[in-house]
């Protein structure tokens, strides 16, 4: 989960507001401590930590609070707007408003900036832009061929000559085909710091480019270091923005975020994983909606778009909704869902589920769960895929055998599906119950 330890403490401090009889003084302190200890220990920066929570406190003891909202509730709209504003408040997002539109990615070894290249390109691909990655590290040995191996896997053209040592004159080679791109990808080399020698081979490399994007790309697990690299880079290279890496691991990730604040060069994307298409546009209000529990339905809507085909989906909703869909219906909503990536990170994108607690094991252990059910369904004939109903003990028995599962396991998907099919019948036509439940995950009082 992104941000997992940050989230946790900030959610728990949120709890202590919910829970609280009522809001004063007293408390406000308590949460102000809280939120300084929760961000410290993410390697965010002092400084900005106690700006950030002098805000809160301003606001939260001298606003007037409208008369339509509960004082608890303001304090945590107060919590959570300060937030996104201490982040970036709307974000910055690129506009490609021109034809090639270039984007350079600048950075240390170690950043990852040949694999966020690759995410790059892909990221454009799937929104319809016709992308170029070209190679310019002539100092890692192995650049050339990842990011040429990237852009098969991805899809798109790429550009580099292998073994030449000027980074100019690989993009002098290719500047007249690459002009026929939408956007091209310039993956520059690193050095183990900013020295003179990067400093002068940036620099000669942008001269030439004119990039309309220089990103700095940053891992998250440099920590408060990240901000004296994001002001090295900004000073000498006219960083336009940011791209923070790894934040889907256990790094704290607080230094890279708020290095930006001091820089004034805005995240533009972070990275939350290592497949291709595991890079998110950074936007801070779902970010903050998101490690505070709130969820992030932008931003799920948007996966959701990505992954599943508009038209299949109405249709499996109609019949989820009605109550009349078979296994083979199941098997492909199984299959759409799997596209949206691991459970874990879907979750966290929901409005209310982290109010749920449920624990992160038993959500992986449900994608286990998942994979060897789609085994069964493989196993099965295409009779009792329509009709689970006939699948009885020597139906149950064969069918484990064929998908080297227990037959326990085979009753278990069978039992799931009817209890799925025996609770969209209640709520068919119940509009009532529906819109409940929506109710209740948009304010995270689900009950399971």
């Amino acid at each position: 989960m992104v941000l997992d330890k940050l989230g946790e403490s900030l959610r728990n401090t949120l709890d202590k507001i919910k829970n609280s009889l009522f809001v004063d003084e007293k408390l406000i302190n308590e949460l102000v401590k809280d939120i300084q200890r929760s961000l410290l220990q993410s390697d965010v920066n002092v400084k900005l930590v106690f700006e950030l929570t002098k805000n809160i406190k301003e606001r939260a003891l001298k606003d007037e609070v409208p008369k339509n909202i509960s004082k608890k509730d303001y304090l945590i709209k107060v919590v959570y707007e300060e937030l996104v504003k201490f982040l970036g408040g709307d974000g910055a997002k690129i506009n490609v408003n021109k034809k090639p539109f270039y984007i350079m990615l600048v950075g240390l070894f170690g950043s990852g900036k040949t694999t966020t290249s690759g995410k790059l390109a892909k990221y454009y691909q799937k929104r319809g832009y016709k992308v170029g990655l070209i190679s310019t590290d002539t100092w890692r040995p192995a650049a050339y061929e990842q990011l040429q191996q990237l852009s098969q896997k991805v899809g798109v053209d790429f550009f580099g000559i292998k073994g030449e040592k000027n980074p100019v004159k690989i993009f002098s080679t290719y500047s007249e085909e690459l002009k026929k791109y939408d956007i091209v990808i310039i993956d520059t080399a690193g050095r183990d710091a900013l020295n003179d020698e990067l400093i002068e081979e940036l620099n000669k490399i942008r001269s030439i480019v004119k990039a309309d994007e220089n990103l700095l790309v940053i891992s998250a697990d440099i920590g408060q270091a990240a901000e004296r690299q994001a002001k090295a880079f900004n000073d000498t290279c006219g960083v336009t923005g940011v791209i923070i890496t790894k934040l889907d691991g256990t790094a704290k990730g607080g230094g890279a975020l708020t290095a930006c604040a001091v820089t004034k060069a805005p995240v533009k994307f972070i990275g939350l994983g290592e497949k291709v298409d595991a890079l998110e546009e950074f936007k801070p209000e779902g970010f903050v909606g998101r490690i505070l529990g709130m969820g992030d339905l932008e931003a799920l809507i948007e996966k959701v778009n990505e992954a599943v085909d508009a038209n299949q989906a109405k249709d499996l909703g109609k019949k989820f909704l009605k109550g009349e869909f078979n296994l083979i219906d199941l098997h492909e909503q199984m299959q759409q869902m799997k596209k949206l990536g691991p459970l874990t990170k879907v979750m966290e994108l929901i409005p209310g589920m982290s109010a749920a607690k449920i624990p992160k094991e038993m959500l992986e252990n449900q994608e286990i769960k998942l994979e060897k059910w789609k085994f069964a369904m493989q196993s099965m004939t295409r009779e009792e895929l329509e009709d689970a109903e006939i699948i009885d003990a020597s139906r149950a028995d064969r069918i484990a055998k064929g998908s080297g599962l227990s037959a326990g396991e085979v009753r278990e998907l069978v039992k799931q599906y009817k209890q799925s099919k025996k609770m969209m019948k209640m709520l068919k036509g119940n509009d009532k119950n529906m819109d409940k439940m929506m109710k209740q995950m948009q304010s995270g009082n689900v009950k399971f």
